[in-house]
């Protein structure tokens, strides 16, 4: 049985699906579920849409010699991937879906604090998005998706500003959603649910939320100076205007270096959740975890100087960052040991969102300790724009973010939905995905630590071997990304009625009907023990 006390909830006579499904009534929607798999349909395209860039640059990087496409297009296909990936699927994912689906349910409210903000946020992430597929389709931007200047603000012959604009509106929907968090938490968490009462899934997106509301203005500002210099030749960051091009570096990764975080920290609440339910065990250290995400928030704004070790910053700035780069991975150290711990000696089972679970730990943990590695002057300078770099990012982010994004997807899409997905279909594919996610990135930090430059269509035949593994890489974990979408879908049609609560796990959202109806709860929850109270009797049962 579940913990929590609940107050009966009467089975509804609808819910969120069936009631009224005209797309006007979607479009016009309150409703913070709806919005949730608004948000979700919109992410995926954008998804599979830098996907496509992905495998072009992949296909181009088969062979040495640039005989797919022309430099130009090849600069213009990482760019757009870059873009796309970070600023539409990896920023937004979790928090715009998963947050909004999930908060209210968890806290025992109705809805977000600003159900109409909410619905406003999603309107202008299309927008945004709109403006970005513009540039995709009239030939792209080819800046890199850093949009480092002077290149970006003068010489570049592309559609920079339309590019900006399309960040610079996105942007403010990541802020709506941070204040829309922000104020559910505080203010309509049910009776009895203190703040260390939490789920570790609520902490994680209140530290996101921090992040969002503080730091994606910086950016904002940032990547309107570069348009303004483009149209008006401002010398802000052009130093033939008497501008300073390290001015845009250190306004960007102040902003962007916390944005990893936007990234990762809502996954990482994600991943709390699985493994306190399969392990049938409450986290280990629970306050340690919470408090790790606080502490990744401010510390992600204090490092932002480790991306500039080559630029010429002073010796002693950089053994300053080099230090708090060092610090700044503790408290992600706290949360990887903690699940470890709380793995041990548990009944765990081994259903599909865990092994998405293992395997984000295990591939976070190879992405974290490489980072280490680039916070260490000598051994940053050497592999600095390297292919080094791409294999770290992606280890945190697709290894990381996006093992994180499918756990929660296979976790939650029974409440979501009311069906269950083929499980035997979802372990084949979360075993390919880990394959092929290995041996696409991992032959890259071998790459980069030869010297092969990332950002270049040609390169010596040495390479072409491990290009070649990287390659066929690619094309399995397409493969495993394809597959989710097939059975997923398929479940809709033909699944298994889920019921409430089909994990046995504890948390107010698997009290109510699956999917949840409207208002989620008929009466106010209330709440008398902590989150993930499994208890040892529920250890031994499994």
């Amino acid at each position: 049985m579940n913990p929590l006390t609940v107050t009966a909830v009467p089975k509804p006579k609808r819910n969120f699906w069936n009631h009224d499904f005209s797309v006007k009534s979607w479009l016009l929607t309150e409703d913070h579920k709806r919005i949730g798999i608004l948000y979700l349909l919109s992410i995926t395209l954008f998804f599979f849409l830098g996907g496509v860039m992905a495998v072009l640059i992949r296909l181009e990087l088969l062979t040495p010699a640039g005989d797919l496409v022309q430099a130009e297009t090849y600069n213009k296909l990482f760019t757009m991937h870059g873009v796309v990936m970070v600023f539409f699927f990896l920023l937004p994912s979790i928090p715009a879906v998963f947050g909004n689906f999930l908060l209210p349910l968890m806290l025992g409210a109705r809805d977000l604090a600003f159900p109409k903000l909410n619905l406003l946020s999603w309107y202008i992430y299309m927008v945004g998005g709109v403006f970005t597929l513009f540039v995709v389709f009239k030939g792209g931007v080819d800046t890199g998706w850093t949009f480092y200047t002077p290149y970006s603000s003068t010489y570049a012959n592309s559609h920079v500003i339309a590019a900006a604009l399309g960040i610079f509106i996105t942007g403010f929907s990541s802020i709506l959603t941070g204040v829309n968090f922000i104020a559910t938490i505080h203010k309509m968490r049910a009776p009895g649910l203190t703040w260390f009462r939490l789920p570790l899934f609520v902490w994680s997106h209140y530290a996101t939320s921090l992040i969002m509301v503080l730091g994606t203005p910086v950016v904002a500002i940032t990547i309107v100076l570069v348009a303004l210099e483009r149209l008006f030749r401002l010398g802000v960051f052009d130093p033939e205007l008497g501008g300073d091009p390290l001015l845009f570096q250190h306004l960007f990764w102040f902003y962007s270096h916390p944005a990893v975080y936007i990234m990762i920290l809502p996954g990482m609440g994600v991943i709390s959740e699985i493994i306190a339910c399969f392990s049938r065990k409450r986290i280990f250290g629970y306050r340690f975890v919470a408090f790790s995400s606080m502490a990744i928030a401010a510390l992600g704004f204090l490092v932002w100087g480790h991306h500039m070790f080559t630029t010429g910053q002073s010796v002693f700035a950089s053994l300053v960052f080099s230090l708090l780069t060092f610090l700044v991975a503790i408290p992600s150290a706290i949360k990887v040991f903690n699940w470890t711990a709380t793995l041990y000696k548990g009944s765990i089972s081994f259903s599909t969102p865990m092994l998405y679970a293992l395997g984000f730990i295990g591939l976070f943990a190879i992405g974290g300790l490489t980072g280490l590695f680039l916070g260490c002057l000598g051994l940053d300078i050497h592999v600095h724009d390297t292919y080094f770099i791409v294999a770290h990012f992606h280890y945190v982010m697709v290894g990381g973010m996006v093992m994180a994004f499918l756990g929660a997807i296979h976790f939650w899409w029974p409440k979501m939905t009311g069906f269950m997905y083929s499980e035997f279909l979802a372990k084949i594919a979360a075993a390919i995905i880990f394959v092929g996610f290995n041996m696409t990135f991992f032959p890259q930090f071998v790459l980069g630590y030869l010297g092969m430059p990332r950002r270049y269509h040609v390169y010596p035949e040495e390479f072409q071997v491990l290009n070649v593994l990287s390659t066929a890489g690619a094309s399995i974990l397409g493969f495993g990304f394809l597959l989710p979408a097939f059975y997923l879908i398929y479940s809709l049609k033909a699944g298994r009625r889920a019921g409430p609560d089909p994990w046995q796990a504890k948390g107010l959202e698997w009290t109510v009907d699956s999917p949840p109806h409207p208002h989620n709860f008929e009466t106010v929850p209330v709440v008398t023990e902590g989150a993930y109270e499994y208890g040892p009797e529920e250890v031994k049962r499994g």
